[in-house]
């Protein structure tokens, strides 16, 4: 069963929902493989210390952030990899590296890449190594409202651009998406 926390929250908000038990899966890509889909579709959460605050970073499992870009993105002095110690206690009931992408519910903004949003649905783990949730898209964006965020990832063995590859900076583009989606807010 999912956290019981997590469950009352989906449960009263009246959601869609499949829970599986699986084999332990320390990461999100081994969930992705133990539940047999895309890791596109696995929901990886990062605690981070923004400027002296945690926060919560949600991406596809076959992603990994880019520290200068989302720095940049966030317009933060300070982002970092939060230490396990400083927040376990802030996920009671779940498993240290199994805490489901909801912050709102532990008191912690939220971003989210764009890519994961663009799927849709999405799985992640349910506050423990053994047990996943899976639920459509469109229902975690209403229920988060997580600030969408379009840069500060990057997908490994993605090409690089060809401006980029030729080391020039990027040029300008008329109409180019903002940096941080903040309608949801």
């Amino acid at each position: 069963m999912p956290v019981q926390q997590l469950k009352e929250y989906l449960d009263a908000a009246g959601t869609d929902y499949l829970c599986l038990s699986h084999p332990p899966a320390f990461t999100a890509q081994q969930l992705a493989h133990h539940v047999q889909i895309a890791g596109d579709r696995v929901a990886k959460t990062v605690i981070i210390e923004l400027d002296g605050k945690m926060a919560m970073v949600v991406m596809p499992a076959t992603w990994r952030i880019r520290w200068d870009r989302l720095s940049r993105i966030l317009e933060s002095d300070f982002v970092d990899l939060a230490d396990e110690q400083a927040f376990k206690d802030r996920f009671p009931a779940c498993e240290v590296g199994a805490m489901p992408p909801f912050g709102n519910l532990f008191g912690m903004t939220v971003y989210c890449a764009e890519a994961l949003t663009e799927q849709p649905e999405l799985a992640f783990a349910a506050g423990s190594h053994t047990e996943s949730v899976h639920m459509k898209m469109a229902d975690y964006l209403a229920l988060v409202q997580p600030m969408v965020l379009h840069q500060g990832f990057v997908r490994p063995g993605a090409r690089k651009p060809s401006w980029l590859a030729r080391g020039r900076r990027q040029p300008d583009a008329p109409g180019r998406r903002p940096l941080v989606d903040t309608a949801g807010l």
